[in-house]
């Protein structure tokens, strides 16, 4: 790495689209993880998120069903599965200890956008102060297009039955060859950032995540970070980024990344998108000791309890499916961070 470029990274400067490329070629991983420590630092000093959170996947049937997809089934086949709202509601009430619900799961055919809104207020009866973060772009344009509705208007009334935060997935890779031959079924890139403008412009932050190491290349990813950061700077409604490492055990096949290119992309999310206040290291994909080095390269949040993942861990993760809230502080701490517990807007909870 050339001093002119770590002296700029070192004062804050913003890296152009070249410059990010020329990090991801670098083997100079030490002093990238540095650097990208550093950056973490100027947005949240020593402090490393987390949150004490159950997912909660409805259902994996999907009209998609795209190729990097193990989750998903299509209706009748052996495997699928759908949960009624009574069910999701019973399932919550046997947990203990959360302050949000994720709910993240397949395009079903048959439910209306009544369903989804209906699921969101009997949540949120139920648990009045317990956040939903819920819905990928992917799931809202459907509901979209199931509902013939607006999406400002979809937007609003998922806001008013209680929806509080948006998940980021759904983005995978923007480059149209890329996602054509990825997920052809799924929304453009161009819709998915469309989707997120008009959340923001609704008033509901999200996140957003990219899909790496299947059949894209460095500058597939620096354009993704990109985009991300053109539209950070226009509306400001992101929360965190999460860089998602592609899992091999789906149709399209491959290796699944090295623990050196994971801390590499975290890094260099890191450095690249200066305006957003946090990049997770994704524990359930990343693994628990991977996911802990990557507070050493940049990272300031571990997600959370994560009870009962399903999608991740329908594509190959290894990792089990949740963690109690004492691990993930005994992983801060040993990283020699300061763990903090969050609610769903990053608000600090005791």
């Amino acid at each position: 790495m050339s001093g002119d470029l770590a002296d700029k990274i070192a004062s804050g400067g913003r890296i152009t689209p070249a410059q990010a490329i020329k990090l991801f070629k670098s083997d100079d991983i030490f002093t990238l993880g540095g650097l990208a420590s550093l950056a973490a630092k100027r947005k949240n000093g020593n402090k490393v998120y987390y949150i004490r959170n159950v997912h909660v996947n409805p259902t994996n049937i999907c009209v998609n069903r795209c190729r990097f997809c193990a989750f998903s089934r299509s209706k009748g086949e052996p495997g699928a599965y759908e949960l009624t709202i009574r069910q999701i509601i019973s399932k919550l009430k046997k947990l203990r200890f959360f302050d949000e619900v994720h709910i993240v799961g397949g395009l079903h055919p048959d439910w209306a956008f009544g369903h989804y809104l209906d699921m969101l207020s009997e949540i949120k009866r139920n648990f009045p102060k317990t956040g939903i973060k819920a819905f990928t772009a992917v799931e809202v344009d459907y509901m979209r297009k199931k509902s013939g509705l607006p999406l400002k208007e979809v937007f609003e009334r998922l806001k008013a039955s209680g929806l509080d935060v948006m998940p980021g997935g759904g983005a995978e890779i923007f480059d149209p060859a890329v996602r054509n031959a990825l997920c052809p079924e799924k929304m453009s890139g161009r819709d998915w950032l469309k989707v997120m403008r008009t959340a923001h412009d609704a008033g509901i932050r999200t996140n957003a995540t990219m899909l790496y190491g299947h059949i894209e290349n460095y500058r597939h990813r620096v354009a993704h970070l990109e985009r991300l950061r053109r539209l950070q700077d226009e509306t400001g409604g992101f929360q965190a980024f999460i860089p998602l490492p592609y899992q091999p055990q789906t149709e399209i096949g491959g290796r699944a990344s090295s623990g050196i290119e994971d801390l590499k992309c975290i890094a260099i999310s890191r450095i690249f998108l200066d305006n957003f206040d946090h990049v997770k290291a994704y524990w359930v994909m990343l693994g628990e000791k991977l996911s802990q080095v990557a507070l050493r390269f940049g990272a300031d949040d571990l997600e959370g309890t994560v009870i009962e993942e399903k999608i991740a861990h329908s594509a190959g993760a290894r990792t089990r499916p949740g963690l109690a809230e004492e691990e993930l502080r005994q992983m801060i701490v040993k990283a020699g961070k300061k763990p903090v517990r969050r609610g769903s807007l990053y608000g600090r909870l005791a």
